[in-house]
């Protein structure tokens, strides 16, 4: 953590920027280790920042003018964007978590927090999903992607169909390099999910290997086909992430609530259930399955399967994307 001593100046005198201060401080508190958490968090925290310098938010870029009461204000309004269905539960509360988190880095004491911040939202997260998944109906998604094409969409219909097909969350399927797993699919019947993993998940040791089918192989082709000049992703070269998120994704949302889709994220549910079935030869438990009550080692082993490919390290978390064991 930082010496006492760099307390004074603006955001602590971590530099001028607050969406620079805040990773600054994260690294000193971690000492330079747990890449991992420090990325989480950082990551979390520039969605603070981008609210902070918002129309709806405080406009405030130092971060000795944040108190209580800002993270009180930011907590209602992430609670909107839940209410909305726009965000889960569980990432609104981690992005409070990681604000408290970074704001104790910055100040060197826990002075400014919210204390619990499902308290704060006024919801709690039961990590088990409770409704039926959106996009599990293919010509559903058909029509989500032939209406985000008739908008000259053609980027954003292109992640509704890696993120059906493969499961990846939507940083996944935006940074997927794509040459890379077309070659893998061609060669290996097989593509290895790699890019803008989360918690640094990337790499040799941490292999995330699924199987092609034609449904995969077309959300590749059509991928790379739009894939812009001189990318081996859905990213221009003169484009961030950041103004992919603002000029494509936010747009596209729209669209997707206009055919019953909440965000892209369910898609990761739908693939989910899918593999599910095709493991188990039953129903995902959220669609009316009884494997977990009839064979609960083929059950597991399923869960166990669906955790790797989609990317997380405990079996419990499959949950949030079929349903429960009960």
């Amino acid at each position: 953590m930082a010496l006492m001593g760099r307390r004074d100046g603006r955001n602590f005198d971590y530099g001028r920027q607050l969406s620079y201060a805040g990773p600054q401080a994260l690294k000193d508190m971690f000492g330079g280790g747990h890449y991992g958490t420090v990325k989480a968090h950082s990551g979390r925290w520039q969605a603070f920042v981008k609210w902070c310098r918002s129309e709806k938010g405080p406009g405030i870029n130092d971060a000795r003018r944040i108190d209580r009461k800002v993270l009180a204000d930011y907590a209602a309004y992430l609670r909107d964007v839940v209410g909305r269905g726009d965000l889960a539960v569980s990432t609104a509360q981690n992005r409070l978590s990681s604000v408290n988190r970074t704001m104790a880095a910055l100040r060197g004491d826990q002075h400014v927090k919210l204390p619990s911040p499902s308290k704060a939202l006024g919801m709690q997260r039961s990590g088990v999903r409770n409704s039926v998944p959106q996009g599990q109906d293919r010509e559903q998604v058909k029509q989500i992607v032939d209406a985000l094409c008739r908008h000259h969409q053609l980027r954003a219909a292109a992640i509704i169909l890696l993120a059906r097909t493969t499961g990846m969350r939507l940083r996944e399927a935006i940074l997927a390099d794509l040459p890379r797993l077309s070659r893998e699919a061609e060669d290996l019947g097989r593509i290895n999910i790699q890019d803008g993993t989360k918690g640094g998940r990337a790499g040799a040791s941490a292999p995330r290997w699924i199987a092609v089918d034609d449904h995969m192989r077309g959300a590749l082709e059509f991928a790379l086909q739009v894939s812009p000049g001189g990318s081996r992703n859905l990213i221009a070269p003169h484009e961030s992430y950041l103004n992919l998120l603002r000029e494509i994704i936010r747009p596209a949302r729209e669209i997707l609530h206009s055919h019953d889709l909440k965000g892209f994220h369910e898609l990761r549910s739908a693939y989910a259930c899918e593999r599910y079935e095709q493991i188990t030869q039953h129903h995902a438990p959220i669609n009316g399955g009884h494997c977990h009550q009839l064979e609960r080692n083929l059950d597991r082993e399923a869960r166990r399967q669906i955790s790797y490919e989609l990317g997380h390290a405990r079996i419990d978390v499959v949950a949030a994307y079929i349903g429960g064991c009960t």
